[in-house]
């Protein structure tokens, strides 16, 4: 059986969350059980993401339809309590071995949003299986995330 690792793709650039797609269709077609859980954003196309399914399966637990930041206070505490919800089932995912690839898109900017402590998200990747494989996407890479990763790639544009 393959080794899984922890991806990181991370940076200022478009295409991050693209590229952790790309690997969930590509392990999806050799046949392994694929979760995503989106954090941080607005449902994109969410038709055409729900065709993806059975193979990938896409789990999205806020509720609001704005960006984390320009949510009132109220609001924000509401999300995070969803978020935590999130930051749960990603857990119980990895330590069930419910799925063989899991995919957390956005989850650094939940570490940079004050939502979530690193030490959690450290936590919960190292929860994977031998043979799974995580996926981290975001926009700033916090350095205690760097020991636990495999691969790293950094998005930029030129």
């Amino acid at each position: 059986m393959e080794e899984g690792i922890v991806q990181i793709f991370y940076g200022p650039g478009k295409g991050k969350s693209s590229a952790a797609l790309g690997n969930a269709i590509r392990a999806a077609g050799t046949g392994k059980k694929v979760y995503i859980v989106q954090f941080l954003k607005s449902p994109e196309n969410p038709e055409y993401m729900a065709r993806l399914e059975p193979e990938i399966k896409i789990f999205r637990f806020e509720r609001s339809e704005g960006t984390f930041s320009e949510l009132s206070d109220e609001e924000k505490q509401e999300e995070k309590k969803n978020i935590e919800n999130g930051l749960n089932f990603a857990k119980k995912a990895l330590t069930t071995g419910e799925c063989d690839v899991l995919v957390l898109d956005e989850i650094l900017g939940v570490i940079a949003e004050g939502v979530a402590d690193v030490s959690e998200v450290t936590g919960i990747v190292k929860q994977k299986s031998p043979f799974g494989t995580v996926v981290l996407t975001g926009r700033e890479l916090p350095e205690e995330l760097k020991e636990c990763a495999d691969e790293i790639m950094q998005i930029t544009a030129e």
